[in-house]
């Protein structure tokens, strides 16, 4: 495994981005940064801009006063935590001297430099910070849409559709069948079906020991599989079973009326169905014109920057960092590096090259945790994995070994959200 521990391993590598901003203490700028977003990326972007130079006015955009983590949402849904434990206000970054203001974002004006907001606000910026993380391709799957996700929650940006989706868990009969149909790549948090499918059979174990939970995959592989099916193997083996694409596994219709699942060959009905489209960026990536043909946004590495927009910079799952997965921690990371760059720009200053780190853990169970790290550098390919650092939890580990990494994973979420929103 490491040689360093767990926690001086993300006290080490989170600040990694930030260090070569930290000798901007002092500047005097009037520069006008926006933020948009108020996540792991948009919220960590805000408060590091300021924080690298306090000089700068900062404006933080989100349309809602809090902000619900998909982090950790999949615990909520089994029965571990509560929704409140897993959402956050903005106050923290309101006392660091951000402006914050919570409207709709409806469109950015590239050419004046403006951002608009549906309460009528007309905001200007020096450089514009984007952190819109995602949205759906609704088109690529027949008989699914925004209304069916109503009834067939994806449960994907949490928060209302995290309790819609807890309730119809809670109204199935023991003996019921859920049915999780997981995105084709890419797509936000790569092991989150699986966490899910993980956490809702937790919940079915303890509560409704009769059912079954069956996975309908658009792939044949998926982060950190072995470990997955290691953990199912030992705890959900009459429970959960994962149906690949080469085997019939992709979803080709959904029948809301009848809670209905096509596959090629293959109808199967459940009592909860849980549907996960295909993805792209949220759609005020694509009316900033920050997107590409695949519906993502491309950056330069250095900072962040679009590639197709001048004085805009992408992080988070909207952005193309390339080997860097689409993550919570991803954000976190991406936005310190983001923030120094930023800084320096505003000041005159060439940004340095970047470091940024993912740190991903799963729970299984509610004491059984596994993990993969992993260090990125900043290279003209985008963001590679440098060799030897970080690393994948071992497979064959007892009981001892993985409580602690459902205890690493508790202290990860309540480090970083601290660092975020705290």
């Amino acid at each position: 495994m490491f040689t360093t521990s767990r926690r001086d391993f993300l006290r080490i590598t989170g600040a990694a981005g930030a260090l070569s901003a930290l000798s901007l203490s002092g500047c005097q700028s009037k520069a006008r940064v926006v933020v948009i977003g108020g996540g792991f990326g948009g919220a960590t972007a805000a408060k590091y801009v300021k924080w690298f130079d306090p000089s700068i006015d900062v404006t933080l955009i989100d349309a809602s006063k809090t902000y619900t983590t998909c982090p950790f949402s999949n615990l909520v849904l089994g029965g571990i935590r509560s929704l409140a434990s897993i959402t956050h206000n903005f106050d923290a970054q309101a006392g660091r001297g951000v402006n914050v203001v919570n409207d709709m974002v409806t469109g950015v004006d590239t050419a004046k430099q403006i951002v608009m907001t549906k309460g009528g606000a007309k905001i200007p910026y020096d450089r514009l910070i984007m952190s819109p993380g995602i949205d759906f391709k609704y088109d690529t799957i027949e008989g699914y849409d925004a209304t069916v996700a109503e009834a067939i929650p994806h449960a994907w940006k949490a928060g209302t559709q995290t309790a819609i989706l807890r309730q119809q868990l809670e109204a199935m009969p023991d003996g019921g069948t859920v049915i999780i149909a997981p995105p084709p790549n890419p797509f936000r948090c790569p092991p989150g079906p699986y966490e899910r499918a993980s956490m809702i059979a937790y919940y079915l174990k303890m509560a409704k020991p009769k059912s079954k939970l069956l996975i309908l995959d658009s792939k044949d592989k998926f982060s950190k599989q072995g470990l997955f099916q290691e953990g199912w193997a030992l705890h959900y083996k009459d429970i959960i079973e994962w149906v690949p694409a080469s085997k019939d596994g992709k979803v080709r219709r959904v029948d809301a009326a009848s809670k209905t699942f096509h596959t090629e060959f293959t109808a199967h009905k459940g009592d909860v169905l849980n549907y996960i489209p295909a993805q792209k960026a949220a759609d005020i990536a694509f009316k900033a014109g920050l997107t590409n043909q695949l519906g993502w946004c491309p950056v330069h590495f250095q900072t962040f920057e679009s590639t197709l927009v001048k004085n805009v910079h992408v992080i988070g799952d909207a952005s193309i960092a390339t080997k860097m997965p689409k993550s919570g921690n991803a954000a976190n990371t991406q936005a310190k590096v983001c923030a120094a760059a930023v800084a320096d720009l505003l000041n005159g200053r060439e940004p340095g090259t970047p470091t940024t780190t993912n740190t991903c853990y799963s729970l299984i169970t509610k004491d059984y945790g596994i993990s993969v790290t992993a260090v990125y550098k900043q290279s003209d390919k985008g963001y590679m994995p440098v060799a030897g650092a970080g690393g994948l939890s071992p497979k064959g580990e007892g009981p001892e070994f993985r409580q602690l990494e459902a205890k690493y994973a508790r202290g990860w979420y309540a480090n970083i959200a601290q660092d975020i929103w705290g």
